[in-house]
């Protein structure tokens, strides 16, 4: 994940600054009562979550898309843990790029099955999101759940983030000559 901006970070960064937490089964409780930062979330939020991992789990009988089937682990693994990244993400970003993180642009590069950018873009509608997927089918999937969510600050493309990033380089490299 990369933010547009004078900074990159990668997830790896977000990750090793995370708090840790205590994680439990949600299997056992069958409820989302433990997902601190899911509850959080707006009722139409919620539904947006609760539209995207049924879709993601309905595709990944056909498609590998992650190796986690049951909701509550999507839930508590993929969901919880893509919100749990936005404390840290919004404070690095005051602390070093803005006082303020209102509409931010956010590429998830190499997204696979939208996570966290789908899971982003969902908790924060200001937000414009990228997600750079380089596989046709994968990039399917995620044009079919956007439409699903009902997202609009979401735009998906199809590539490999070095390609792009060499194309812009020697393009403008072609313009100076």
């Amino acid at each position: 994940m990369a933010l547009l901006s004078n900074l990159q970070f990668s997830r790896w960064t977000f990750y090793k600054h995370l708090t840790p937490r205590k994680y439990t089964t949600l299997c056992q409780h069958n409820s989302t009562a433990n997902l601190s930062h899911y509850v959080t979330l707006t009722t139409r939020q919620k539904d947006q979550i609760h539209l995207y991992v049924d879709t993601l789990l309905q595709w990944n009988k056909r498609m590998n898309l992650t190796a986690v089937k049951e909701v509550n682990e999507v839930m508590e693994r993929h969901i919880e843990d893509s919100l749990a990244i936005l404390p840290p993400l919004s404070d690095n970003y005051i602390s070093h790029c803005s006082n303020s993180i209102d509409k931010l642009k956010l590429v998830d590069v190499g997204t696979g099955a939208g996570l966290p950018g789908v899971v982003l873009a969902i908790a924060r509608p200001d937000w414009d999101v990228t997600l750079m997927e380089s596989m046709n089918k994968r990039c399917v999937f995620l044009e079919h759940v956007v439409g699903v969510i009902g997202s609009t600050n979401v735009q998906i493309v199809r590539g490999r983030a070095e390609d792009r990033v060499w194309g812009r380089i020697f393009a403008s490299e072609r313009n100076l000559t």
